[in-house]
C-alpha cells in the first residue's frame, strides 16, 4: 500500500474534462494533454526553487492562504517548497519505501498477493512499482519533512491545481497531523485503507473547488463527479506503458484512494455543513474500504464485524511459516472476486461482506503459499449468495484440478499443492488452500464449528482444466478456460 500522498498525473488530467463541462473559465490545471505525462517531453526547461524562483514561491504562498481560507484551516507552521526532477522523485520514493517497511514485509506483501491470485508468481512488485510512480507523480507532501514537491516539468503557469492538492495535505497535516493519522490504523490493512482514501479524496475534491472558486460553486453543488474523472483516469492510464500493462490490483489500488474518496468526501460534505465540518472525520474516522465505498454506511455509524482467527501454534503444520495476518476488506474482495469471475459479478457479490480475517502461511520445506481467509457476511442469505460465487472463483483460480466434491455449504478439491475447501456455517465463510484435510479440520475446530462432511469418494472426477457444473451451481454461465 502506498504511504506517500502523492499527487498522480492520471487523477490530475481528468480533471480537465470535469471543470470543463462545469465551468469554462476555471483555473488552469497542473498537467495538460500536452505535458509529459502524455508526450514525455517538457513544455519550459526544469528550474528549482533552490535555484531561485520567485514566481513559484509566491504563487505558493498565495495558493496556501486561498486553501487555508477554503478548507477553514489555519497555517500554523512554515512550510517548505521545491520543485523537484524525476531522478529527485525517484531517490525520494526508494528512501521512504526502505524506511516504511522491512524486506521481511515487503515480501509477505508479495507473497499475500500471489496467494489470492492477484498478480502473477514471481512479479517484480517494487522496481514495478517504483517505475510507475516516478513517472506518474506529478506532486507529493512529506509529513517527515514538512515539504511539499512538484515534478519541475510542470510548467509555473499549470502549478496551481497541483499546488492546491498538495497544500491540502499540508494544512491537514499541521491541524490533524495526517501521517501519524493514517499509520494509527496499522495493522489493518483495509482501515489504513480508508484513512488513506479520506486524505487522497479530500485533496482531489479541495483541488476542484480551488478551480471553481470563480465559479463561486463547489462539489456540494454538483452530482457525483467521480464518474468524468474515472474516465479520464482510466484513459491516461492506458496510455502509459507501464500501467497499461499492470494487474488489474495495481491499477485499481492506485485509484481507489482517489476515485472512492472523492466520492466519499462529497458526499459527506454534502450530508454536513461543507468543509468547517471537516474535522469530524478525523474525530471519527471510517474503518473500513466498505464505508468509503458505501458513503452511507459510514454517515449510519455501520461497522464491519470484527472477525478473529485462532493461534495457529499446533493448528497448522509446524513447517508452515506464518508471513501475514490481515483484513481484505470489501475493496479486497471485490479485486480477488473480478481477477476470476468478472467485474459485474465482483460488483453484486462483494457488498455481501460484513468483515474478514485472513492469513498467509509459507512451507518453510516446500514453499507452497497457503491461504486461510474467514469471511463475516451480512446474514444467512449473504452467506449462501456468497458460497456460489466464491466457489466458482475458487474454480476458475485453481485450473489444474480433480476430485471435487460439493456438498450443501461445503466444497473442495484437490490440485497439485494440495488441497482447496470452502464451507459456510450461517452467515460465516471459511477459504483454505492448499492445505490437507487434517489440516483443514483442525481449523474448524479451533473457529468452535462443529466437524464438516466427511471426506468421501468424489461425486465425480473432472479432467484437467474442464469447468464442471452442477445443478445446485447458480450463478453466471461458466467462461472457457
Amino acid at each position: 500500500m502506498r504511504r506517500w500522498k502523492l499527487t498522480l498525473a492520471p487523477v490530475v488530467v481528468s480533471l480537465a474534462a470535469l471543470i470543463g463541462l462545469t465551468a469554462p473559465r476555471a483555473r488552469s490545471f497542473a498537467v495538460s494533454q500536452d505535458s509529459p505525462a502524455s508526450t514525455g517531453t517538457a513544455k519550459t526547461p526544469p528550474q528549482t526553487a533552490e535555484h531561485g524562483n520567485p514566481e513559484f514561491l509566491r504563487t505558493a504562498d498565495e495558493v496556501l492562504a486561498q486553501m487555508s481560507q477554503l478548507l477553514d484551516l489555519p497555517v500554523k507552521a512554515p512550510l517548505k517548497k521545491s520543485l523537484r526532477s524525476k531522478k529527485e522523485i525517484r531517490e525520494y520514493l526508494i528512501r521512504e519505501d526502505k524506511e516504511d517497511k522491512s524486506d521481511e514485509q515487503r515480501y509477505a506483501d508479495q507473497k499475500a498477493l500471489e496467494a489470492f491470485g492477484l498478480i502473477p508468481p514471481d512479479f517484480p512488485l517494487d522496481a514495478f512499482m517504483l517505475d510507475v510512480l516516478t513517472d506518474q507523480v506529478a506532486g507529493l507532501y512529506d509529513a517527515k519533512a514538512k515539504e511539499f514537491y512538484i515534478a519541475d516539468w510542470i510548467p509555473v503557469d499549470e502549478q496551481r491545481t497541483v499546488m492546491a492538492h498538495e497544500l491540502t495535505h499540508a494544512l491537514v497535516d499541521q491541524s490533524f497531523r495526517l501521517d501519524d493519522w493514517i499509520k494509527a490504523a496499522r495493522p489493518n490493512d483495509d482501515a489504513e485503507l480508508a484513512r488513506d482514501s479520506v486524505s487522497e479524496g479530500s485533496a482531489i475534491v479541495a483541488m476542484i473547488d480551488y478551480s471553481l472558486l470563480d465559479q463561486k460553486i463547489g462539489v456540494r453543488d454538483l452530482p457525483d463527479v467521480t464518474g468524468i474523472i474515472r474516465q479520464g483516469a482510466v484513459s491516461e492510464m492506458e496510455k502509459d506503458p507501464h500501467l497499461s500493462k499492470a494487474p488489474a490490483i495495481i491499477r485499481d489500488e492506485l485509484l481507489f484512494p482517489y476515485l472512492a474518496g472523492t466520492s466519499f468526501t462529497q458526499q459527506f460534505l454534502k450530508a454536513n455543513s461543507g468543509w468547517k465540518d471537516l474535522p469530524k472525520i478525523f474525530e471519527n474516522p471510517p474503518v473500513s474500504s466498505q464505508q468509503i465505498i458505501h458513503p452511507e454506511l459510514y454517515l449510519k455509524g455501520v461497522k464491519p464485524e470484527a472477525v478473529t482467527v485462532p493461534k495457529w501454534n499446533g493448528v497448522v503444520p509446524s513447517s508452515w511459516k506464518l508471513l501475514e495476518e490481515n483484513v481484505l476488506g470489501e475493496f479486497g474482495l471485490q479485486e480477488v472476486l473480478k481477477e476470476f469471475i468478472g467485474d459485474e459479478m465482483a460488483q453484486q457479490t462483494a457488498p455481501y461482506w460484513a468483515g474478514d480475517r485472513y492469513s498467509v502461511f509459507e512451507d518453510q520445506k516446500t514453499k507452497i503459499t497457503s491461504l486461510v481467509l474467514r469471511i463475516h457476511l451480512g446474514s444467512e442469505e449473504d452467506a449462501a449468495r456468497f458460497f456460489g460465487k466464491y466457489s466458482e472463483t475458487l474454480e476458475f483460480k485453481h485450473k489444474t484440478r480433480v476430485e471435487l466434491i460439493r456438498r450443501p455449504n461445503f466444497f473442495q478439491f484437490k490440485t497439485e499443492s494440495g488441497k482447496v475447501f470452502l464451507r459456510c456455517l450461517a452467515s460465516d465463510c471459511l477459504s483454505v488452500e492448499q492445505a490437507d484435510r487434517d489440516t483443514f479440520d483442525k481449523i474448524n475446530h479451533a473457529i468452535g464449528w462443529p466437524p464438516a462432511p466427511a471426506e468421501v469418494e468424489p461425486i465425480t472426477k473432472p479432467p484437467v482444466n474442464q469447468r464442471i457444473r452442477f445443478q445446485d451451481d447458480a450463478g453466471p454461465a461458466p467462461r472457457s478456460l
